[in-house]
């Protein structure tokens, strides 16, 4: 995508702003200090956690693509372990699943993972989706609060009416050992802990010396331009943005939310206005009105939103979820990638599912390290120790 560019790997220590000198840590070699004329932050977010006992060593994240890969994996890897043990406590660890977040990915994700683990299970001797237990957490008193109320209540009906428990008003209390601990009492063993209760700003943003709102974003102007300079720029979930679509409908404290609907046009924004500054011409504020929402839940499932004007359009179901692959399909970067993505999606509406799991590749030199590694010593019979001690 930026053949032009040229890109270094590492990481950002800090920035000297009256210098205008970044202090890069490469993946090899010592730290080194790189100049630069105009500077953009955009660093995303990461997974907002909670002190919570246990979360760290037992929960899987769903911010990038490498977790996504992971959890599928994951979750296969326990219909394997059930399907091979009698077993019950370890069967019943192992096909208990809990998510926790009911906003956009916590629903998406347990959506899709039962749809995928229900398919799984007609290759399994001893496993059936009602040996699965799937439960969802939110601690508040709704789940996809982007679709709106009548939709995220769809939602929540269609989940359940598959199986999937959702306790809303609630929050995990502790998950040591898999032990999940809720705060409505609820007390089970899992081997699968899904945390998507949220996202932050990047912490490193701290390190910056650039000015920060109340949540730890970039605090920045409407033309994304960093506050109190003409030189940096900020976009995207690690930026705070003014809603101005929301100010001028009346909401004073409006801000744009942390999704790709605004990263993706705010980036545009912020590359005219960086060239623009460049030359000396004016800036362009960013404005941009909600074009609405789409969630999928799982294969041919979903529900969708969307505003033209004044108008809001609901869809659910079917319908819903082709509105969902579309958008997210178009929004690929590269045509090299959508062909790729929507050839994929349309194969699969032809061919079964892939159900294998590729658990090793977490660990893709365990076997041969096994292979490889010197066997051991065997030690001396003791007798014949004590005549070689005796004999000396």
């Amino acid at each position: 995508m930026l053949p032009k560019a040229e890109v270094l790997t590492g990481r950002v220590t800090t920035i000297d702003q009256d210098r205008k000198v970044a202090t890069v840590s490469p993946l090899v070699g010592e730290a080194y200090e790189l100049p630069f004329d105009y500077l953009v932050i955009a660093l995303g977010a990461v997974s907002r956690t909670f002190p919570i006992p246990g979360l760290a060593e037992q929960g899987i994240g769903m911010k990038g693509v490498e977790e996504a890969i992971g959890l599928r994996n994951h979750v296969l890897e326990q219909l394997d372990k059930a399907d091979s043990t009698t077993d019950e406590e370890i069967r019943r660890k192992a096909l208990t699943f809990v998510f926790v977040g009911g906003g956009f990915a916590g629903a998406e994700t347990i959506g899709e993972v039962e749809d995928m683990a229900r398919d799984a299970a007609k290759y399994y001797k001893n496993v059936s989706r009602e040996d699965m237990r799937f439960i969802l957490v939110d601690a508040a008193d709704k789940i996809l609060p982007e679709v709106g109320p009548k939709l995220g209540k769809y939602g929540k009906e269609h989940l359940e009416g598959r199986g999937v428990e959702v306790y809303l008003s609630t929050s995990m209390d502790s998950c040591v050992d898999g032990h999940v601990v809720l705060k409505n009492g609820l007390e089970v063993d899992s081997s699968t802990i899904v945390w998507t209760a949220g996202v932050k700003p990047n912490p490193a943003l701290a390190r910056y010396g650039l000015p920060l709102g109340p949540r730890g974003h970039v605090d920045c102007e409407p033309t994304l331009q960093v506050k109190g300079t003409d030189y940096i720029w900020a976009a995207g979930d690690n930026a705070q943005v003014p809603d101005l679509v929301g100010r001028k409908a009346g909401n004073e404290n409006a801000w744009c939310p942390p999704n790709a609907q605004h990263a993706l046009r705010q980036a545009r924004v912020l590359g005219d206005n960086v060239v623009s500054g460049m030359r000396g011409f004016p800036q362009k504020d960013y404005s941009h009105a909600n074009k609405g929402a789409v969630a999928g839940l799982g294969l041919h499932k979903g529900v969708a939103m969307i505003v033209m004007g004044k108008m809001k359009i609901k869809l659910k179901g079917r319908l819903a979820w082709y509105m969902h692959r579309g958008y997210h399909g178009l929004a690929m970067p590269t045509w090299n990638r959508k062909i790729r993505v929507f050839a994929d999606w349309t194969l699969g509406m032809f061919l079964k599912r892939e159900v294998v799991s590729l658990g090793a590749i977490e660990t893709p030199r365990e076997e041969f390290y096994e292979a490889a590694k010197p066997a051991p010593v065997a030690a001396a019979p003791k007798e014949k120790t004590e005549e070689k001690a005796k004999a000396s």
